[in-house]
């Protein structure tokens, strides 16, 4: 019997919701592994609005669940109604939504808040020891929530352009994690708290890789369900 899991999202494009790449590569590479797989999304209003051809703020208002449907091709929850009994994993792709819709990171970061569905079910599924899969900027929801964890977001320094976002490692260090360097094809396993987390495009890299990186990370939760 495949795995049951979950996949939360944080709306509809890389600039002000869950990065499409990442969410359809996490997809596939669910399906190959035979999961059943659920989508959800927190119903609440995104922070802002980005017109990704011009890269500029929109002056309009969109709904985190309503934008995620797009990606779900319409099968999605609230994540209100996720219960961490009914699956074996849980995971997480990136994009901008995540700092900004699921915690408040991209704004405050370390100091940050999360929102209140997004924590409790990261605390469920960690309470009953099942895994949980981050990738991109994702991680910072497990840095914020589970202090003294292991994850990685890339490296630690900008390597040959590659890392623009290394950054992001030394505030994850400031919250009592460690932060673990890898290369975008590969993921890393926190065994004590069943955590894996990998780059994605914190990482400037041709998408295969990307892709690939993704896939690790989704064969590494699926062993720890």
């Amino acid at each position: 019997m495949g795995k049951r899991v979950a996949l939360v999202l944080a709306g509809c494009g890389v600039f002000d919701g869950s990065e499409i790449h990442e969410a359809s590569a996490a997809l596939v590479h669910l399906s190959r592994g035979g999961a059943e797989v659920k989508i959800f999304a927190p119903n609440i209003e995104q922070r802002d609005v980005v017109n990704h051809l011009k890269g500029s703020p929109a002056e309009e208002k969109r709904n985190v669940l309503v934008e995620s449907a797009r990606l779900a091709r319409g099968n999605i929850q609230d994540l209100a109604e996720l219960k961490a009994s009914e699956f074996d994993a849980v995971i997480f792709p990136g994009g901008f939504g995540v700092a900004k819709n699921l915690c408040s990171w991209a704004v405050d970061g370390k100091n940050c808040t999360v929102n209140e569905h997004v924590n409790s079910t990261l605390q469920a599924f960690h309470s009953a020891k099942k895994p949980i899969g981050l990738c991109c900027i994702s991680p910072v929801l497990a840095a914020k929530v589970f202090p003294g964890c292991e994850v990685t977001v890339g490296q630690d320094k900008n390597v040959d352009g590659r890392f623009p976002d290394s950054e992001t490692a030394s505030a994850i260090a400031e919250l009592g994690c460690k932060h673990i360097c890898k290369n975008v094809n590969e993921s890393h396993v926190d065994k004590a708290n069943k955590i894996v987390t990998t780059c994605a495009f914190m990482c400037k890299a041709p998408l295969h890789e990307i892709f690939d990186g993704i896939g690790t990370m989704v064969q590494e939760v699926l062993k720890l369900a």
